[in-house]
């Protein structure tokens, strides 16, 4: 019988994340900013996409075409019902990359996008994915691509060899791979208690595996347990998809953009001194000593005149996206936390404060009085993007056009909540992708949608829906045992809710 998971963990379902970087307008900011000609948006395709969190809410939340394959037909089954409920033009398949990538029925894309693929698969299977790029990406178009790099994964890489031959070598019949990794984990620390000479010389072996211990152990086994784990420099990167006719671009990650919160001073002029892109990268992973990289690849780059640059960056919509007072003015960068100008950052988050989408050319005129010229919106554009304070905003037209799917989709979602904790956003129109909404916030917007307007009616509701299942509030760690108790925090939860997300969830028309 054959192995149809190619040495892939299928035991466990991954996690229900959604990771913004797979969203084609997160391109356009990214572009922008290395003066690269935009990409088109219109059909779209996402390779391995795990519970499919992501990829419905962008068809969702884009108003375009998406197609989307996952070898694990139990992931490929939830993320059908998603698509179900949102209608979205989201095309889902359950194939091995060799089948879906040979199709003959697909369209070519304008992007692709993979997000914890490309370490954890065969050569083989990179091999399919660069052609099905090579083939199927349009001129013009980008390729996203995540994965686990050197040299940040030098010193850990070996423990992570010895996890999975614990498990080959040590692990109990019918223990199940959760059990079998925390057998692994309680191992290593009992090597790292005999204080051997590889944990002296590489001293954050042992806080990286107390980090271990607290994360998801569905996103472990799949981390660690797979038969196919590489991290892979940037320059082998580059040759992989050199074939396919790809040019490194930029990082994906906003903050990484901004060199000042990343490097020294003398790092910058070492690497201002060499001409090959390829290497200077290489050589800016030492600087940062880099462990997952998050990248943007274009097929066909090229550079915009400064004034096609600076008109299209003030056309460029952005919205504030937390309360203006919970801004909090710190970057951090591989350089450690930075504190933000007030004078620069203070007045843009102002212009902003009404929650409503400006252009960065109307935020320029807003804060001409504070003596800010463009660059500094620019700046503060990039930063606070980067740390999640902004978003970038689409065109009317399209959000108009998405918004019916994301109400459905997040209805669907809405009623999810009561009875599951996993899935922690929800689509928005104007963003065109998801917003982080956990499962109380969620339970409070259900009631809303149920007709109870202020917040001593929801908590009632809410507290109603928990206490039938059994289920009580956590907090602080503590499980809070009555129903007084439990009921006096849902309403503090419930109060900070209205003042707070409340009025942002209606601006991004999630709510």
């Amino acid at each position: 019988m054959s192995d149809w998971t190619s040495g892939y963990v299928a035991d466990v379902g991954y996690t229900y994340g959604y990771y913004q970087e797979l969203n084609p307008l997160r391109v356009r900011l990214a572009f922008l900013n290395i003066g690269q000609a935009l990409p088109d948006e219109g059909t779209h395709c996402e390779l391995g996409f795990g519970q499919g969190l992501s990829v419905n809410m962008h068809a969702a939340a884009s108003g375009s075409t998406w197609h989307a394959n996952d070898f694990n037909p139990a992931q490929a089954g939830f993320a059908k019902t998603l698509a179900r409920a949102s209608g979205a033009n989201v095309h889902l398949t359950d194939q091995a990359f060799a089948d879906f990538c040979q199709r003959s029925d697909l369209p070519d894309f304008d992007s692709i996008g993979l997000h914890g693929i490309w370490s954890w698969i065969s050569d083989e299977n990179r091999s399919v994915i660069v052609d099905f790029v090579r083939r199927k990406l349009k001129v013009g178009g980008v390729l996203y691509i995540s994965y686990n790099t050197y040299p940040g994964w030098a010193a850990f890489a070996p423990m992570r060899d010895l996890l999975l031959e614990h498990k080959k070598a040590m692990a109990a019949p019918g223990h199940g791979i959760v059990a079998n990794l925390d057998e692994a984990l309680t191992f290593a620390e009992k090597l790292m208690a005999t204080n051997p000479l590889y944990a002296q010389a590489n001293p954050t072996i042992r806080q990286r595996l107390s980090m271990l211990k607290t994360q998801d152990r569905n996103y472990l086994a799949h981390e660690y347990f797979n038969r196919n784990w590489l991290p892979m420099n940037f320059a082998t990167m580059a040759g992989w998809l050199s074939p396919a006719k790809l040019n490194y671009a930029c990082s994906a990650h906003y903050i990484e953009h901004i060199d000042a919160i990343n490097l020294s001073a003398d790092q910058r002029t070492l690497l201002s001194e060499i001409p090959d892109e390829i290497f200077r990268e290489t050589v800016r992973d030492f600087m940062l000593n880099q462990q997952f990289r998050r990248d943007y690849w274009v097929k066909g780059a090229r550079n915009l005149n400064p004034l096609a640059q600076a008109e299209a960056f003030r056309a460029q919509r952005i919205i504030l996206v937390q309360p203006r007072g919970d801004v909090n003015l710190k970057a951090k960068g591989a350089l450690g936390e930075a504190t933000l100008r007030e004078g620069v950052y203070n007045p843009v988050l102002d212009a902003l404060a009404d929650h409503k989408a400006k252009t960065l050319g109307q935020i320029e005129q807003a804060v001409k009085g504070s003596g800010l010229v463009f660059e500094h919106v620019r700046e503060v554009a990039m930063v606070l993007c980067g740390i999640g304070s902004l978003t970038p905003v689409q065109d009317d037209a399209t959000v108009s056009r998405a918004k019916k799917q994301t109400d459905k989709l997040n209805a669907h979602v809405l009623e999810q909540a009561r009875g599951r904790s996993d899935l922690n956003y929800l689509a928005s129109p104007l963003t065109g992708g998801g917003v982080a909404v956990n499962r109380l916030q969620q339970l409070f917007l259900l009631a809303i949608s149920q007709g109870k307007k202020q917040p001593a009616e929801w908590v009632p509701w809410v507290w109603q829906t928990l206490a039938a299942q059994s289920q009580k509030i956590i907090k602080e760690g503590k499980m809070l045992d009555t129903p007084e108790e439990n009921l006096a925090e849902l309403t503090l939860q419930a109060n900070a809710f209205a003042e707070k997300q409340w009025p942002i969830l209606r601006a991004l028309q999630v709510a």
